[in-house]
């Protein structure tokens, strides 16, 4: 069944009139739109005030001698300033949302060609967000003598999907942000990609805060710092990027630190303070760490995000600042919150949106491409370029992508593994000698680590007095396997980089059951140890 052609649009006050037989020799684009020789016009809604009633009548008739077949709907939209964009607005959103738009038995086309310009605006916002499912058209005056009354027409459809080169540009623009964000490095990891993807999605589009979550030295202060310069490249914000690590506000500090002072507000306060959040007007500000804060402070950074305005210490009178927030963590805050150290209203402020950095050691497919990025950022700060003999990168690779590579602060530790081997890189080539000095380095940094928190990490996990009855060397080796748990995703991650070796030879069957049934000989289970229950 062939769809009704429905066309909208004003009444041209100016354009539209005549009263005399001479009227027929002026272009009218209310009457050339029902002259189309190949568009059939089954109903034209006018709209009109109630002072051009009487040309609205007029244009009826004139339609009826024209083109019989289409049928005019006249509809009274009053309008006390046409050149008002709210008014205008307004009112045609209120038309469309009054509107019974029957998309499967009819098309519908806006005439922008009558009205004012703030009319043809607002008809465009309306289409551009499907209000009215409508495409544009827009007539123009005959090319030909006086007395031809062939009108040109175009029809204009705004689904940018329908535009090849179009959506191409918008495609590559995508490619290009998501790029921007990972610091043009190609990374390997699918998941990664697909993550970054959606998290260039809700910083183009969206002001509200959100989470990053993930283990120290993932890169969420990076990332943010990156999300900024992003938006700023769009003129979606203009003011500064402001970085807090709120593990290093302590006490009475952190309110004037974080909201600023008045003078004389304190011993010592011999200066009015601005504060972090008010030099974050305009801008970003990235909140570190954001878990370490108190319960005070925290609520006054609720109702700052909430309201855009604080007290700063010492003062009578609030203040206002503008900021688009973004928070990390390497917290478990859901666990904070049932154990009363963070704000439950808070926390949902900030998990409208969460995004999960995963730690490099889940991410091996992505450590070659870092160690080319470190080189290059190297040869640009320091004017020097340093590479790796064939020999030397290939062991280096092996080692950094096995289970034997803790990574514990994650790229901070890549980044500094790399400096060290270029500082120490004969005539300007990392050899094996230097390679192998690394890796034993790198051993020991780890390990002092794990001889520090082996006790801390089990007696979390185990009540107190079961500990001592498990034998020195299993408390090794489960502190080991409870660190892997932590550092996964899921039990099959973690059985996976734990049986690693055992899979490769096809000795290993399920690797989840197994950790299952390993934990179960002291007790735990997969929540316990790991938290993400």
């Amino acid at each position: 069944m062939t769809k009704k052609n429905v066309v909208i649009g004003f009444v041209g006050t100016t354009l539209d009139t005549g009263k005399w037989e001479s009227r027929w020799e002026r272009w009218r684009p209310t009457i050339a739109v029902c002259q189309q020789e190949d568009f059939i016009v089954d109903r034209l809604e006018l709209i009109h005030d109630h002072h051009a009633a009487g040309l609205t009548e007029r244009l009826t008739r004139d339609i009826a001698q024209v083109s019989p077949e289409t049928q005019v709907a006249p509809v009274i939209i009053n309008l006390k300033d046409p050149w008002d964009f709210e008014e205008v607005y307004g009112a045609l959103h209120d038309f469309s949302r009054g509107h019974h738009f029957d998309t499967e038995n009819e098309d519908y086309f806006i005439n922008i060609t009558t009205g004012t310009h703030v009319a043809q605006i607002c008809w465009f916002l309306l289409a551009e967000t499907r209000h009215v499912p409508a495409k544009l058209m827009q007539l123009s005056p005959p090319r030909k003598a006086r007395g031809d009354i062939t009108s040109p027409m175009r029809i204009i459809d705004l689904d940018l999907s329908r535009y090849d080169r179009i959506a191409t540009r918008f495609r590559a623009e995508q490619r290009d942000a998501a790029s921007f964000l990972k610091s043009g490095i190609a990374t390997r990891s699918p998941a990664f990609n697909r993550l970054i993807d959606r998290i260039e999605q809700v910083a183009i589009n969206s002001r509200a805060p959100f989470l990053l979550m993930g283990p120290t030295g993932a890169g969420k202060s990076h990332l943010a710092r990156r999300i900024h310069e992003l938006k700023k490249s769009r003129h979606q914000i203009e003011g500064p990027f402001v970085d807090v690590n709120c593990a290093t506000l302590r006490g009475d500090t952190a309110m004037s630190s974080l909201f600023g002072h008045v003078k004389g507000a304190f011993t010592g306060a011999q200066s009015a303070r601005p504060g972090l959040l008010k030099s974050a007007d305009g801008g970003l500000l990235f909140l570190d760490e954001i878990g370490e804060l108190g319960l005070d402070e925290q609520a006054m950074i609720l109702r700052a995000i909430e309201e855009k305005r604080f007290l700063p210490v010492g003062a009578d009178k609030e203040t206002a600042s503008d900021f688009q927030l973004i928070a990390g963590t390497n917290r478990d805050l859901n666990e904070a919150v049932r154990q009363g150290r963070f704000r439950e209203d808070l926390l949902a402020r900030l998990n409208l949106w969460t995004f999960m950095l995963p730690a490099l050691k889940e991410r091996t497919e992505d450590i070659e491409p870092n160690i080319d990025f470190e080189l290059e950022r190297h040869a640009r700060d320091d004017g020097a370029k340093i590479t790796f003999n064939k020999e030397a990168r290939a062991r280096f690779v092996t080692f950094a992508t096995s289970t034997q590579a803790e990574w514990s602060a994650n790229f901070r530790d890549l980044s500094a593994s790399i400096t060290r081997m270029v500082t120490l890189a004969p005539k300007g080539r990392i050899d094996e000698e230097t390679v192998t000095e690394e890796i034993g380095r790198l051993k020991d940094l780890w390990s002092g680590g794990r001889r520090g928190q082996l006790s801390d990490i089990l007696n979390e996990v185990f009540p107190e007095g079961r500990l001592a009855r498990i034998d020195l060397f299993d408390q090794a080796q489960l502190a080991q396997v409870i660190t892997v748990c932590r550092d996964s995703a899921s039990l099959s991650a973690a059985g996976r980089r734990l049986f690693a070796a055992s899979r490769a030879t096809k000795t290993s069957g399920n690797d989840a059951d197994r950790l299952r049934k390993y934990l179960a000989r002291f007790d735990l289970d997969w929540a316990t140890v790991s938290g993400k229950g």
